[in-house]
């Protein structure tokens, strides 16, 4: 489960600053309390690949190809030419993750799509959603789509050991 996709040699700025960290801490109070953030959003939490750290991101979601318990997600950085810090955090520990949606948090497992399946997947994101063509407009680099599907919880074997 290879998450690799090149940074791109053009792109639009990198969103970030206070501004989008206070903006950020606002939706996910939104998405927490069920209120929401204005379209289908959820919070992402990774752990950080280099500090360790849980990091959280509130990421606009599509629905899965799995049937209600997948969710698509998108490394658009609004078109930037790098990925998101949060797809490197996804690729360093793509099994320690969580999402959170109004109803409660649910650990999944990250997957990138490519192939045939990104294809699809992108068409269904671009038609509900011209946004995100207009990232992928903005920058040379293919935007990652990512599937997350609920984390099956862990057999307890015979020993008792997990």
């Amino acid at each position: 489960m290879a998450f690799e996709t090149r940074r791109g040699t053009r792109g639009a700025r990198q969103p970030g600053g206070r501004l989008l960290a206070w903006m950020n801490r606002l939706m996910m109070r939104r998405i927490r309390s069920g209120k929401g953030a204005g379209s289908s959003t959820l919070v992402l939490t990774t752990i950080g690949r280099k500090s360790g750290a849980e990091r959280q991101n509130p990421v606009t979601y599509f629905p899965g190809d799995r049937g209600p318990d997948s969710w698509l997600i998108v490394a658009s950085a609004a078109g930037a030419a790098g990925n998101p810090a949060w797809f490197h955090n996804l690729a360093a520990h793509p099994d320690q993750v969580r999402i959170e949606l109004a109803n409660g948090a649910i650990p999944v497992t990250a997957e990138q799509l490519t192939g045939a399946d990104r294809e699809s997947a992108w068409r269904g994101i671009t038609s509900s959603s011209a946004r995100f063509a207009q990232y992928q407009k903005k920058t040379d680099r293919e935007l990652p789509v990512i599937r997350l599907t609920p984390r099956q919880a862990a057999e307890p074997r015979a020993d008792g050991a997990r």
